[in-house]
């Protein structure tokens, strides 16, 4: 084994503190974003809408988005603060033959693009997550599902790239590290998730 740096304990400069303290920060500036909260409540009507018309969600994303995608996609089709039945949202990341097959056939880039043409009908909502906002397979799906009549909806990081004019709602992650935008984005799709299950699942009495 090669020699390596021996991770020291915490001492005056913190890297763990440091990014502890980046993160509360960024969340911090997105609690404090009026744009930004509107932005969510945007999403959560746009979604709740869909649902509420027999629509569903298709959402995709690379790397940490894929897993953020899958995530959010767990919250609305299981539950997310209560039992309820369940709402049809798709994670187009996670069948390895459709991905291989799509990848091997038409390029990496149409991965995700075949999918929602395939998939995706008028009405139906699309979340397309890129931290920098330039993933050419999710712009291509974005693209795709614009032309497919389906509501669009990005979440990326500051600079937006490709994706806002693309976007019918585009939600910019006030920050430029990728694991901060991350971060973001699924404190955002927590806030989104609690809005849509509240207004389709009122509580009665």
């Amino acid at each position: 084994m090669t020699s390596r740096r021996p991770i020291e304990s915490p001492g005056q400069n913190d890297p763990v503190a440091e990014h502890f303290r980046r993160s509360c920060a960024t969340l911090s500036c997105a609690a404090d974003d009026l744009n930004l909260r509107a932005k969510i409540y945007e999403i959560a009507e746009a979604i709740t809408a869909a649902f509420d018309g027999g629509h569903k969600l298709l959402i995709a994303g690379n790397g940490g988005s894929a897993a953020d995608a899958q995530h959010i996609a767990g919250e609305f089709l299981s539950r997310f603060n209560f039992d309820r039945n369940p709402l049809p949202a798709i994670a187009l990341t996670t069948d390895s033959s459709v991905l291989t097959a799509i990848g091997n056939d038409y390029g990496f880039e149409r991965t995700f693009e075949r999918q929602v043409r395939g998939l995706g009908k008028p009405g139906d909502v699309f979340i397309a997550i890129s931290t920098s906002g330039r993933s050419p397979n999710v712009i291509a799906a974005l693209k795709a599902a614009r032309d497919g009549g389906l509501t669009t909806i990005g979440l990326t990081g500051s600079g937006a790239g490709f994706m806002q004019p693309l976007c019918d709602y585009c939600l910019a992650a006030p920050a430029e590290e990728t694991p901060l935008i991350q971060q973001i984005h699924i404190v955002a799709a927590h806030a989104i998730c609690g809005l849509v299950e509240r207004s389709l699942f009122p509580p009665t009495k």
